[in-house]
């Protein structure tokens, strides 16, 4: 399971979506996510499946690591599912069991939940597969660089993003280390209860703080070393500047949205949720 999570990892590859600028990248990104959740029609996730499929096309990301993304929120989606599939109520009742229904509006909303957090993930995934942290930070940093005119740290909190996000793999590859250490001492981790689980953590948790405390006592000494001022008057090594490509994403992005948005609005023969 540890190995599944893809959250902070870079894919790299030779194709149009790598290429793309940092800024553009999130921009779209939030789009995509936000037609999620605006549109509520069968042809509209049609449209959404088509378009989050020609983008894994074209970034060459293979999607065994798209899928292998979704693998660590598999609970949080059965449990999305199960949640919504009795709680939902209305429209015809499909099964009757005990004190439970399942109806027809309760289907059709634990259908669209799941493919709203898979897409969701999956198009988190694209852009941090084809964007480096670097790039990802300097990114973030010129979106909110308006917010320093009313005095927000834009660069410190662009910086610890970029090194949360550095982080992450890092913890993740220490934590399968632990893991594999305690299991080769005898350690039962995968036997029992809940509670046993949880309580077989307990030695791989411990020293995966000390760890994560040490090493970020080291990056601040390291920091502190070479004079860190934060971001008042740093220059960049490669400065971010738009191209022709990646105007037209955000055209072809606001034409999917377009699309997206009539869809939902205006055919009648959408299948709507409520």
């Amino acid at each position: 399971m540890i190995r599944d999570i893809t959250i902070g990892q870079y894919y790299p590859a030779k194709s149009v979506i790598h290429r793309l600028d940092p800024r553009a990248k999130i921009v779209c990104t939030l789009l995509f996510l936000v037609s999620l959740f605006v549109q509520n029609s069968l042809l509209g996730y049609v449209i959404a499946t088509a378009f989050l499929g020609t983008v894994i096309h074209l970034s060459k990301v293979p999607l065994k690591f798209i899928v292998k993304g979704l693998k660590p929120i598999l609970i949080l989606l059965l449990f999305t599912v199960v949640m919504n599939l009795f709680l939902n109520k209305g429209g015809e009742t499909l099964v009757s069991f005990w004190i439970f229904q399942i109806t027809e509006n309760g289907l059709r909303v634990s259908v669209f939940m799941a493919i709203r957090l898979m897409y969701l993930v999956a198009g988190s995934s694209i852009m941090t597969f084809t964007t480096t942290p670097n790039a990802l930070t300097d990114g973030i940093e010129k979106l909110l660089y308006p917010l320093n005119k009313i005095k927000v740290p834009v660069h410190e909190v662009a910086m610890m993003m970029s090194i949360a996000l550095r982080f992450i793999p890092i913890l993740l590859e220490e934590t399968d280390k632990i893991m594999k250490a305690q299991i080769a001492r005898g350690a039962d981790l995968e036997s029992g209860n809940i509670l046993q689980r949880a309580k077989a953590m307990v030695p791989i948790l411990v020293p995966l703080f000390v760890s994560a405390f040490r090493r970020a006592n080291d990056l601040a000494m390291a920091m502190e070393a070479r004079c860190y001022r934060g971001g008042e008057g740093r220059t960049k090594m490669k400065p971010l500047v738009y191209h022709g490509r990646d105007r037209v994403a955000y055209v072809i992005v606001l034409v999917y949205l377009a699309a997206v948005f009539c869809v939902g609005r205006f055919v009648p023969f959408s299948i709507w949720i409520f």
